[in-house]
């Protein structure tokens, strides 16, 4: 079943955006922890073959490792936002040293869109951030980083839920690529078949 964020969640952090509703049949893949040479580069192939558009929240040190690869994003005209340098966890980390990590990281990805790695960010960390960036959650997650479910559990923790506006998280790691390779194209197809169609977030 989709994991929705409890209502106490949306109340405590009322910045944050878990949906962009259209009226264009839009979704919004989005894929977290890259880029990664051994996964980024399939992926920009599957959109391309669903003529599919993303946005790919990048991790600052993978960044400084393949910048061709971040470049390689850009101009097959995906969108990029910044998932901190570090992928630091927010909880039980001083505001300050938060804030720090997602600064190095906007120097080097240049973008307005923040996704806080693991969700797990403190309200006033949230505050601090939202003064420069768009704050993006998701609306689905495909728990493609499950040890515990297989790819199609993965798929369908999507497909149900496909509706126009929703924001889908994805992960383009090493780790997620076990589920992803099957996942990915399974979910691609299916908004394909649903008259929906995948856009970056431009916000």
């Amino acid at each position: 079943m989709k994991i929705n964020p409890p209502k106490f969640i949306k109340r405590w952090f009322p910045s944050f955006i878990w949906k962009l509703p259209n009226d264009r049949n839009e979704v919004y893949l989005t894929f977290d922890d890259g880029p990664r040479p051994e996964v980024t580069p399939w992926v920009l192939d599957q959109l391309d073959k669903y003529d599919a558009k993303a946005t790919f929240f990048c991790i600052g040190k993978n960044v400084e490792l393949f910048p061709e690869l971040f470049e390689e994003i850009k101009r097959r005209g995906h969108a990029v936002g910044n998932h901190s340098y570090s992928h630091v966890k927010g909880w039980g980390v001083k505001t300050g040293d938060y804030v720090r990590d997602i600064d190095i990281a906007s120097d080097l990805i240049h973008s307005n869109l923040f996704r806080p790695p693991y969700a797990r960010i403190g309200p006033n960390q949230a505050r601090v951030l939202a003064e420069r960036y768009k704050m993006i959650l998701w609306t689905i997650i495909s728990k493609d980083y499950s040890r515990h479910i297989k790819s199609k559990e993965c798929v369908n923790q999507v497909v149900p839920y496909l509706e126009s506006g929703a924001i889908i998280a994805f992960h383009d790691s090493i780790k997620c690529a076990r589920n992803l390779w099957e996942a990915l194209p399974a979910v691609l197809q299916a908004i394909k078949d649903k008259g929906l169609h995948s856009q970056k977030i431009e916000l």
